[in-house]
């Protein structure tokens, strides 16, 4: 991880887009609860009873800073910590999705703190609801601060996602919770897919897995990652998606770790059909390619969603790591039942993180509702769609959404 520039004030407040109130999946095997993202958002279909088409969005690391701390108590008025107006500019997209994955990058403080940013973090537990509020179903919860504050923090965490309805994965309370997949119902109905989320980290910045609970938190084992994927298909998912926290801080290339694990996994197949379905990164800090390895795609690194302002290794001030996209990959049902589910349309929609204000921009959003005054705006933007189209996906009909 590394560090960042602590402003000594708060900027002035102001929402750049409306909230989309949203809420989470059921568990695995149930309706969704009338009145939830699963039940509000469009599945697309086949007709009643048959397999739908579903829309999955997944967005980067979630990293509370002190700023951005300080900038959800200014939101909440003193009255606790309110992080959802800063993630209302997504909100849009995100409850749009009929499955949407965020990153968690860290554990959560005791109830009234003290929390703290880099390097050792603790964060206020309201950002579980306001993750709820955004459109979240669930968070992938590995990474290297996993561990920042031992077996406790995870709990706090796991439990707090819990209590705000976000189903998780990549960390565990329990070697029973740990073997047990992640599944979520991506709509409602009988035709919704039913989606495995799995998560995995590098590594933990050198803090010991605890001896009595090695299974807190997955660490990156390509076997492992294969046997949770097979496990989660014979427990009835349609779709596997992984997210990996992997990659090099600061770079935007895929460093050659990704790429020879990526091509691993994607070509793993069992009676046939692949074993992982979606790749979606975190870690890198910026935005990095999209592309399509052995017919299945790769989102090598998605970039911060929420950031305080953030310094490379140089020790400069880097405004790359204040932006990102968020992948939107709509899934088509098999013609024959046991056959893969396919993607069937492929976007990226371009996010930064404005640290002056707090709030996150759907960037081509802004850029149409802008009436002069965009040139930076318009430059970020297409500064992350170079990137993200760095390694050719557009010939494979990656395109950029709103």
């Amino acid at each position: 991880m590394t560090q960042r520039i602590r402003p000594g004030a708060v900027a002035a407040l102001a929402l750049m887009l409306a909230a989309a109130t949203g809420c989470t999946g059921p568990q695995p095997g149930t309706s969704a609860p009338s009145g939830s993202p699963a039940a509000a958002r469009g599945a697309g279909g086949q007709g009643a009873g048959g397999p739908r088409p579903f829309t999955l969005l997944a967005a980067g690391d979630v990293l509370p800073h002190s700023s951005v701390i300080d900038q959800a108590a200014a939101d909440a008025g003193g009255a606790g910590y309110d992080f959802a107006p800063m993630l209302a500019g997504a909100a849009p997209v995100v409850s749009g999705a009929d499955l949407a994955f965020c990153h968690m990058e860290t554990v959560y403080g005791k109830e009234g703190g003290p929390y703290t940013g880099y390097p050792n973090f603790k964060s206020p537990p309201e950002i579980a609801s306001a993750l709820r509020t955004t459109g979240f179903d669930s968070c992938s919860t590995a990474s290297n601060h996993t561990l920042d504050d031992g077996a406790e923090g995870v709990r706090r965490t796991l439990d707090a996602l819990d209590g705000a309805g976000i189903r998780h994965a990549g960390s565990a309370r329990t070697a029973a919770e740990a073997a047990r997949p992640t599944i979520l119902p991506a709509g409602p109905g009988k035709g919704a897919a039913r989606v495995a989320h799995l998560a995995y980290t590098y590594g933990t910045n050198d803090i010991p897995l605890p001896a009595d609970r090695p299974w807190t938190v997955n660490v990156t084992d390509e076997r492992k990652i294969i046997e949770e994927a097979r496990a989660a298909r014979r427990a009835g998912a349609d779709v596997v998606v992984l997210s990996a926290h992997w990659g090099t801080e600061w770079q935007d290339e895929p460093d050659a770790g990704q790429l020879d694990l990526a091509e691993r996994l994607t070509a793993s197949t069992d009676r046939g059909r692949p074993d992982i379905d979606l790749i979606i990164g975190t870690h890198a800090h910026v935005p990095q390619a999209y592309e399509k390895v052995n017919g299945t795609w790769v989102v090598y690194g998605m970039g911060d969603q929420i950031a305080g302002d953030m310094i490379n290794h140089e020790g400069a001030r880097d405004p790359r790591g204040n932006q990102s996209s968020m992948g939107r990959f709509t899934f088509a049902p098999p013609v024959k039942r046991g056959e893969r589910w396919k993607v069937r349309k492929a976007e990226f929609v371009p996010q930064w993180y404005d640290t002056a204000t707090g709030r996150a921009v759907n960037l081509n959003a802004a850029l149409d509702s802008s009436e002069g005054g965009a040139g930076h705006l318009r430059e970020v933007r297409d500064r992350i769609r170079t990137v993200v189209l760095g390694r050719g996906a557009e010939a494979d009909g990656l395109r950029m959404g709103k």
